[in-house]
């Protein structure tokens, strides 16, 4: 799987992804310009000790990414989405694609590709959630899928037990 974070502003929350993303062995894509320079230790401190582990990809602009990836299958997280993440297929080599988290996805790219659009359903009086939160829900959705790819799963997992003191 593929994360790709456009302009993200906030360190936390690209930290908190890039742990993720080494979590579940997915790629993150980040797209120029940052709200924060890469060596932030806000970032760092995100992603512990996980971030020299990160399959990370950066690019100087939106288009520097497509040029780079031209047979990617993107997917665009925006809640102005009419379909659901829960509503399509995805598959393991696919790009999720965040905007930054003060705007989103910007308007022009979404409305060139308004049937690769998802959401997170959220009450409707509510904005948008946090961008690492939003980025887990749908990436282990897609992992869901697809079996989970290469992630441990339950039958794979030290299991404890509870009659040891």
């Amino acid at each position: 799987m593929n994360i790709v974070l456009l302009e993200p502003e906030i360190p936390f929350n690209t930290g908190a992804i890039g742990r993720t993303c080494v979590a579940t062995d997915t790629d993150l894509h980040l797209i120029r310009p940052y709200g924060f320079i890469l060596s932030d230790r806000n970032l760092k401190r995100a992603g512990l000790d996980y971030w020299d582990k990160l399959k990370l990809h950066e690019y100087r602009d939106y288009d520097d990414y497509l040029s780079k990836n031209p047979d990617a299958v993107i997917w665009y997280a925006t809640t102005k989405a009419h379909k659901t993440y829960a509503d399509v297929s995805f598959g393991l080599d696919d790009h999720i694609v965040f905007g930054k988290e003060s705007a989103g996805i910007p308007e022009e790219i979404l409305i060139r590709h308004p049937d690769s659009c998802i959401r997170i359903p959220m009450y409707k009086d509510e904005r948008s959630l946090n961008l690492s939160n939003a980025a887990a829900i749908i990436l282990y959705e897609a992992l869901r899928q697809n079996g989970f790819g290469s992630l441990k799963t339950k039958g794979e997992l030290h299991h404890l037990s509870w009659d040891q003191p």
